[in-house]
């Protein structure tokens, strides 16, 4: 997963068919249009690429730090046409909703678990990140733990429906990112949820 994620923030192209064989990186923007950077090593020294398309260019036998400019967009994607084509589509995101104080899904959730599932097993080698969250009723430790049960109740729906667990992550966050602010030991139906991630 984390492999495939970095292939897609940075494009490293070798520079043999040029005059002098070397290395040069451009750094492509992120999907949901989130900032990254990426730091070019020479031997000499070193750059941090941190816009999109800027390009660290570091010729064999060259001295000092690679070289940075700005790519061309429109070029870049031209003359990389088949690695774009390769990229998969942007991750998708749904929210499922639950019960006061349990695991069971509210019944507009079921459908929306389905639609998860259904994108999920529509792309090729797909993986879903399955993240519980509570309101702030009751202790911090407590919501943790009901975070973490929620997220494998989702997991295990998934699973029943045929998708593999092998492909499925799954992390609790109890009350630390409240989608609606609250003061503590507030009952919050929107903070009652599980994040589905389809990547």
């Amino acid at each position: 997963m984390k492999t495939r994620f970095a292939l897609l923030t940075v494009l490293a192209l070798s520079l043999a068919a040029c005059s002098t064989p070397g290395t040069r990186v451009v750094l492509l923007p992120q999907a949901d249009g989130t900032p990254s950077a990426v730091v070019v090593r020479a031997k000499d020294g070193e750059e941090v690429l941190s816009k999109p398309y800027q390009r660290a260019t570091a010729a064999v036998g060259a001295s000092g730090a690679p070289v940075v400019d700005q790519a061309d967009a429109a070029k870049v994607q031209a003359e990389n046409r088949q690695l774009f084509d390769m990229r998969p589509p942007p991750p998708k995101r749904y929210t499922v909703y639950f019960e006061l104080g349990g695991t069971t899904l509210t019944p507009s959730s079921q459908l929306t678990l389905s639609e998860a599932l259904a994108e999920a097993q529509a792309r090729s080698g797909s993986d879903i990140v399955v993240t519980g969250h509570t309101d702030t009723k009751g202790s911090i430790e407590q919501n943790d733990e009901l975070s973490r049960r929620r997220a494998q109740e989702v997991v295990q729906l998934l699973v029943e429906r045929q998708f593999p667990s092998r492909r499925i992550e799954a992390v609790g966050r109890g009350e630390r990112e409240l989608a609606v602010p609250t003061a503590d030991d507030v009952d919050e139906p929107r903070n009652r949820r599980v994040t589905i991630e389809v990547r």
